[in-house]
């Protein structure tokens, strides 16, 4: 009986472990490899005939984002998780999907005339329809028979809609140890979803530790402080323009407006508008919005069983179209615009952003981290001016910066969380966490009196004997801005062709004045078209 760690070990991303019993190897999670986490361009590390089956915690794309690939390149098993996980990894894979076919196209484009090979997509929207097919879903509690000798069963994680913490039984030889993959823990008291759920007992747990190292800032009444808010920029005229992740992040945030209007906490404009600008988004919250029993905490439960809807409210519009996303802006009306990318880097919310942030009488409201690099970051850090579609844009724009709104556990949670096991657990791995989180996570677990350690890549354990049977490697990976923060590889194409067009504007220097007045002229157009 063996665990190898093939992903998400001492890096944030790309969570995959490899559970080997009775002859069986059973995958918990096939996530993407991101930003500076990322190796050799995501290839897997092993042969997918090699693997039974996939048990999946949430949807997250770090966390399922190579099951396509995996459904590519051979394998046909079982792909298992809850019903709204199923539900959400719909939409984000297609997704994930038409990023990767974008990507290739791009770059073969570019090397077709530097005379390279083409390149194939990491995978297709085939490849991701296929490995939807392979889905089977069960929900939180229910304990299942995934093979000869291994029973397993989701609880509760409380970080995303159906995200799980997995136990699993597994018998060998006569001998059954109990494992539990935490999955990402999320944050308590969050609206929607419910606590994480405590496990009493393991032989050994594999727990994230992406906020091993600090605890959040206790959190404001958000209801309050954003409709006083809304009060104050309503009254001048102005718009409020939220950067918000499109799964999880902009569901609360229409929770949180649909109080803010039944309790009739705005009185400037009772009844504002509020536009959520993301398709991703609006089919996310499509999901929020439907079955959601045994999924929901007991607040939002009293809302359903009062008749309400938790995400729907007058005044509410999802765009789907360029054209609707562009109406936005030529219409005058103060408004609430939720647009993704969360960090401004790609994405609709930057036109939304070229068309406020010089207004003052407008506020930009950041709900959720702000990688270093990030023209998020950049924003929150004071920045005077920004350059978006080649123009320099004045920051006028109040910016208000709402902390707290965490889907993670921190620190004090992560120990509550482990620390509730009982008896100890015989060995804690330490995963989802930057190298030095990881390792001084692991370091305060042997303090506290649990046996821990911070597995490195490739890292092979014998959970029979409770020994390392074969060290891990220390990976070199791509050296970018980080994690999460990591610009998007389309919007790394796009500064790779500004780059390129200015090479071609510099090399035109001398050529005649009605040449370069064409160009300019042309390049204005295209401009002037994307807006």
């Amino acid at each position: 009986m063996k665990l190898t760690f093939f992903g998400a070990a001492h890096a944030v991303t790309g969570s995959c472990h490899c559970l080997e019993v009775g002859g069986k190897k059973i995958l918990i999670d096939c996530g993407l490899q991101q930003g500076r986490d990322e190796h050799d361009d995501n290839a897997l590390d092993f042969s997918p005939s090699y693997i039974d089956y996939v048990l999946v915690t949430h949807a997250h794309i770090d966390h399922s984002g190579r099951l396509p690939l995996l459904v590519k390149e051979g394998f046909s098993g079982q792909i298992i998780a809850t019903r709204l996980t199923a539900q959400l990894m719909s939409i984000m894979l297609r997704d994930s999907a038409h990023i990767q076919e974008s990507d290739a196209q791009w770059q073969n484009q570019k090397g077709k005339r530097a005379g390279r090979e083409e390149v194939e997509p990491l995978y297709t929207l085939a490849d991701a329809e296929a490995a939807l097919q392979l889905l089977h879903t069960y929900e939180y509690g229910q304990t299942f028979e995934l093979c000869e000798g291994v029973k397993a069963r989701f609880c509760d994680a409380g970080h995303l809609l159906g995200s799980s913490a997995v136990e699993i039984w597994a018998t060998e030889n006569g001998v059954t140890k109990k494992l539990v993959f935490s999955g990402d823990l999320g944050n308590v008291d969050q609206p929607i979803i419910r606590n994480p759920s405590f496990v009493e007992q393991a032989d050994y747990v594999v727990m994230e530790s992406t906020y091993g190292d600090r605890n959040h800032e206790p959190p404001e009444s958000y209801t309050e402080a954003l409709a006083a808010l809304i009060d104050d920029v309503f009254s001048k005229g102005g718009n409020i323009v939220i950067p918000s992740f499109a799964v999880g992040r902009t569901q609360e945030l229409l929770y949180f407006l649909r109080e803010i209007k039944n309790d009739g906490l705005v009185k400037t404009v009772p009844n504002f508008t509020v536009c959520v600008d993301s398709p991703l988004a609006a089919e996310a919250t499509k999901i929020y919005a439907g079955d959601l029993h045994g999924y929901l905490d007991e607040e939002a439960i009293a809302v359903l069983q009062g008749g309400e809807d938790l995400f729907t409210f007058p005044g509410l519009t999802l765009t789907q179209s360029t054209e609707e996303s562009k109406a936005l802006n030529m219409d005058k009306t103060p408004k609430i615009i939720i647009s993704a990318s969360g960090m401004c880097d790609a994405g609709r919310i930057r036109h939304h952003l070229k068309h406020n942030l010089w207004r003052p009488e407008c506020a930009v409201v950041f709900v959720g981290y702000q990688g270093e690099g990030t023209l998020g970051r950049r924003l929150l850090d004071g920045a005077k001016s920004v350059k978006l579609f080649g123009e320099e844009i004045a920051v006028r724009a109040r910016i208000v910066n709402f902390k707290g709104l965490s889907s993670h556990a921190d620190r004090d949670h992560l120990f509550a969380w482990v620390e509730h096991f009982s008896p100890k657990p015989e060995q804690v791995f330490v995963v989802h966490g930057d190298a030095e989180i990881t390792d001084l996570f692991a370091s305060d677990l042997n303090q506290r009196g649990i046996p821990a350690h911070a597995p490195l890549y490739e890292e092979v354990y014998d959970l029979l004997e409770n020994r390392m049977l074969a060290k891990g490697i220390v990976l070199e990976t791509k050296r970018t801005t980080g994690g999460a923060s990591a610009p998007s590889p389309a919007f790394q194409r796009l500064q790779e062709v500004s780059r390129d067009l200015a090479d071609l504007i510099n090399r035109s220097r001398g050529r005649t004045n009605k040449d370069l007045a064409k160009l300019a002229d042309q390049l204005r157009q295209i401009m002037d078209k994307w807006e």
